[in-house]
C-alpha cells in the first residue's frame, strides 16, 4: 500500500474515531406503533397524510433520508428538515424536532443522513402556542419515554449516532 493511500485511511479512521467521541456502539430500537407493534418504514404513508389530512392530525413516523435543510433552535429544541429515501417523489420535506433534554446532540449539517421515529403531526396551522411547520408538518418526540405512559419511545440518528436515550451511541 502507498504511503498516500496509508495516510489516508489513518486520516480516515482518526475523523471516525473523532466524530464518535465516546460513544457507545449498539443497535437503535425498534420503532413502535401505537399499540407497541414494530413500525415498518413508511415515508409513503407520511407523505400522503402531510397532503390529505387536516391541521392537527396525529400519526406514527419511521422515517429514513437526508437534513436537507437546518431550522434555528428553539427554547432547547433542535429543528431540521429531511427528505425522504423511501419516496419515489423526494421532493417532500418535513421538520424533525428533537429535545436536547433527552440528550445534547452533535452539530447538525445538510446531507447528513437521518433515521427517526416519533409522532407525526400535520401542522398547515397555529395549534395553541405552536406556529404552523415550513414544511406543513412535524416529526416529534423523537427519544425515550422516560415515564412509559402515553408515548412510545422515538428516536434520531445522524449519521449513525443514536439519540434521544441518554447520550450519543453509534449504531450498527
Amino acid at each position: 500500500m502507498s504511503f498516500l493511500k496509508q495516510t489516508t485511511l489513518l486520516m480516515g479512521l482518526l475523523f471516525w474515531a473523532l466524530t464518535l467521541e465516546g460513544a457507545e456502539t449498539t443497535s437503535p430500537p425498534p420503532c413502535k406503533n401505537n399499540k407497541g407493534k414494530e413500525l415498518p418504514l413508511n415515508g409513503s404513508q407520511v407523505i400522503e397524510w402531510k397532503h390529505t389530512t387536516a391541521n392537527k392530525f396525529e400519526g406514527r413516523a419511521h422515517l429514513k433520508g437526508t437534513v436537507s435543510k437546518i431550522y434555528p433552535d428553539k427554547n432547547g429544541h433542535r429543528h431540521f428538515q429531511m427528505i425522504f429515501n423511501d419516496v419515489k417523489n423526494n421532493e417532500d420535506t418535513i421538520e424533525v424536532i428533537y429535545n436536547e433534554s433527552f440528550g445534547k446532540i452533535s452539530e447538525i449539517e445538510i446531507d447528513m443522513t437521518v433515521e427517526t421515529c416519533g409522532d407525526y403531526i400535520t401542522t398547515t396551522k397555529q395549534n395553541g402556542p405552536y406556529p404552523p411547520s415550513p414544511d406543513g408538518a412535524i416529526v416529534h418526540w423523537v427519544h425515550e419515554n422516560p415515564s412509559g405512559k402515553g408515548h412510545p419511545d422515538g428516536y434520531v440518528t445522524l449519521n449513525g449516532v443514536l439519540y434521544g436515550f441518554g447520550g450519543k451511541k453509534r449504531v450498527r
